[in-house]
């Protein structure tokens, strides 16, 4: 069964990961200096919080698949949606080893659908992009240059000229 995944943006972790470790009645199965990360059964949910660039709040939502053939079968209907910005294999992002695809729904709100094949040692790698690319391929997905007036970055947006904060 796929699982469901919500990553937010907080200004302080550690009272974040107090906070959450009561609501859920559980401890983070990751916990790094700037993210954490809940496997929860009850509900069946992938719960993220990092604390980077950008304003608090909900970075994304998204399908954790079981598998390979799971995330190709969501993969499928985003793609029959014509709603697939980003598509990349072997990604490093959020200390975790990834193949995924990035889509918006119609109101903008990003959706990351992906599944972790390894751990990884830091947050974010370069990408392999795979087809289609709308933009740069990035952790956490492409951010719209039209809306935001940014470039890709790593979990948040960052202006133009600037590098993605994760990366630096």
């Amino acid at each position: 069964m796929n699982r469901f995944h919500v990553h937010v943006n907080v200004a302080d972790l550690q009272r974040s990961v107090a906070f959450y470790s009561q609501l859920f009645g559980a401890h983070p199965a990751v916990v790094k200096s700037d993210y954490a990360k809940w496997m929860l059964d009850d509900p069946r949910l992938n719960f993220a919080i990092s604390k980077r660039e950008g304003a608090a709040g909900v970075d994304h939502l998204g399908i954790q698949a079981d598998d390979a053939a799971a995330l190709e079968q969501i993969g499928g209907r985003l793609k029959a949606a014509d709603a697939i910005s980003l598509a990349e294999v072997d990604t490093t992002c959020c200390y975790a080893r990834s193949d995924k695809y990035w889509a918006e729904d119609p109101q903008g709100l990003r959706w990351e659908t992906f599944h972790t094949h390894g751990e990884a040692t830091t947050y974010y790698a370069p990408a392999v992009a795979a087809a289609p690319v709308a933009s740069e391929a990035a952790c956490c997905g492409p951010r719209s240059v039209e809306k935001e007036k940014t470039v890709s970055a790593c979990c948040g947006p960052a202006v133009a000229a600037d590098p993605p904060a994760c990366c630096s």
